[in-house]
């Protein structure tokens, strides 16, 4: 299917051919076979295609067909076209991976429920002054999504298996990826202009499964890195593992003809107890954390192409979650001579079990594990980023500054705001070296320094979130100060990311001038300003 008025001269199309009415002919020939040509065209023949198909549809239909065009060649495969034919159908064809999963008619199965309360649009910075300028049809998706797609789902206890080790022998809080992260900074993010996620494969499928509990359209992997699944051991006994699982996902909640809207929790992150041969699931639970006051990042376009005027806000969601009502169990209990001893009662109700207590011989704390998973994830958490007030105390006790980053969501997670510092220079060694050695760090949410500020029950506590909050500019402020809150040097990572990206001879400020040491201009001027900080902060440092 092509949004190109004329044939393709070299494609040829075909029905079965009609059965042969010669009379010597008692039987209807066998059908003839047909390849279908699809030869790479020219830069010149897309461009002149492109014009006519934005002639023939117009802008709204040429962006909602490169929408599914997603090796953009003007031409809609049937892989390609299968989200609309799903939509105008109402069916939706078996994924090859899930074929392969045969299911045994004596496997246990796990019984799981979703819990969702909506994001409270009061937390959207657009709310303040009433959504103004947004239009209501760009927020419909948001706004009609008050309940799971599913709340409750019966899964085979083998479908886990994915959740398993790679190997038997890995020591706890080891982590191994579930699905891997195939972005990073060098190969840029992926594109907005999509409505339907494509198709999940391997051990995509099971989480899939689970995330289009809360809504039809999950995409298992997010546009921007860090993406994917990581998982480590939390606990190993016998016969079980206590598997700890940190997930990158998001959903897309409209549909054509409506514009993409992205909505991209923080993190899934959860456990899964699991019998070593994954026949059995003790325990699951699956949630969004909802422990910081701004926890979902929402993106929106605003026009008929990947380079459109985007929306950005952010907003909290008070609850998502999955959980296992109780240990899978099977349908059907068999005797030895393959009699039947007991059975799923008719209505549904599952075979009574007393289950013995797993005896654990290692375990690790969760926030240990979470920790790990995290550092999986993003790397620059290698050194220790403490609470906000927490910070200043140890860089008290210590004597040390405190290097603290100032944004509007999370550095440590996918409602971030700061995915290009982090991705860059603050995992880079010399960085962390650094920071190791003569710094506390920390990060904080512009929300929650504001609530710090206007609380006067800890005056001390009050003053530093205001002296920080006087040097804040959207989106982010790299912030070097004293224990006692006063701060020496602090940079934009607007302006940061405008120096680094122009030559060192252009450069104004020798603040910010580039070391010859190393080739990245982006370490080399944030450890210059580290190290302006450092000789700042000499004369009060001083024993």
């Amino acid at each position: 299917m092509s949004p190109c008025a004329s044939p393709h001269p070299n494609r040829t199309t075909s029905a079965l051919p009609p059965p042969c009415q010669a009379p010597s002919c008692s039987f209807p020939r066998p059908p003839r076979t047909f390849l279908l040509l699809k030869p790479t065209p020219s830069p010149y023949t897309l461009c002149l295609c492109w014009e006519l198909a934005l002639k023939s549809l117009g802008n709204e239909g040429l962006f909602l067909f490169s929408s599914l065009d997603t090796n953009k060649d003007l031409y809609l495969s049937p892989e390609e076209f299968k989200p609309i034919a799903e939509k105008l159908t109402g069916v939706a064809p078996v994924s090859e991976s899930e074929e392969e999963e045969t299911p045994d008619p004596d496997g246990e199965t796990l019984s799981i429920v979703a819990k969702f309360q909506p994001l409270l649009m009061e937390t959207m910075t657009k709310s303040k002054d009433g959504f103004l300028g947004i239009s209501h049809v760009a927020l419909s998706g948001l706004r009609n999504w008050t309940a799971p797609a599913a709340p409750m789902s019966v899964l085979l206890a083998r479908q886990f298996k994915a959740f398993l080790p790679p190997k038997d022998n890995l020591d706890l809080g080891d982590p191994w990826w579930i699905i891997p992260s195939e972005l990073n900074i060098f190969t840029g993010y992926l594109s907005n202009n999509r409505f339907y996620p494509p198709p999940p494969k391997g051990k995509e499928v099971i989480i899939h499964k689970l995330l289009s509990m809360f809504h039809p359209r999950p995409f298992v992997r997010t546009r921007f890195a860090p993406q994917g699944a990581v998982a480590c051991l939390q606990a190993s006994s016998s016969f079980y593992y206590t598997v700890a699982f940190r997930i990158h996902a998001e959903f897309q909640l409209n549909e054509p003809p409506n514009f993409p809207f992205w909505f991209s929790p923080g993190q899934f992150t959860g456990y899964i107890v699991l019998s070593k041969d994954s026949s059995h699931v003790r325990d699951f639970r699956l949630f969004v954390p909802n422990n910081r006051s701004l926890n979902v990042d929402m993106e929106w376009l605003y026009g008929a192409s990947e380079s459109s005027n985007m929306e950005v806000d952010i907003g909290y969601l008070p609850q998502m979650e999955l959980e296992s009502t109780g240990p899978s169990v099977p349908t059907v209990i068999h005797d030895e001579d393959g009699k039947v001893l007991a059975s799923r009662d008719p209505s549904g109700e599952p075979i009574q079990f007393v289950f013995e207590e797993i005896t654990w011989q290692q375990e690790i704390p969760w926030q240990e594990a979470a920790h790990r998973l995290e550092v999986a994830m993003y790397p620059f958490k290698k050194i220790s980023y403490l609470p906000f007030t927490e910070a200043f105390e140890r860089a008290q006790a210590e004597k040390k500054l405190v290097h603290s980053i100032l944004l509007w969501g999370a550095l440590d997670d996918q409602s971030c705001s700061g995915r290009t510092l982090r991705e860059t220079v603050l995992e880079s060694s010399p960085i962390l070296a650094l920071l190791n050695e003569s710094f506390i760090s920390s990060w904080s949410l512009v929300k929650e320094l504001e609530e710090l500020q206007s609380n006067r029950e800890n005056e001390f506590h009050s003053k530093l979130a205001k002296l920080h909050l006087e040097k804040y500019n959207f989106p982010v402020e790299m912030i070097i100060c004293l224990p006692n809150g006063t701060v020496i040097h602090h940079i934009n990572a607007n302006y940061f990311l405008d120096i680094t990206s122009m030559k060192p001879e252009d450069v104004e400020s020798s603040i910010f001038s580039f070391s010859t040491n190393f080739e990245d201009p982006s370490t080399a001027t944030y450890l210059q300003f580290l190290k302006e900080g450092l000789h700042r902060a000499k004369p009060y440092l001083q024993p």
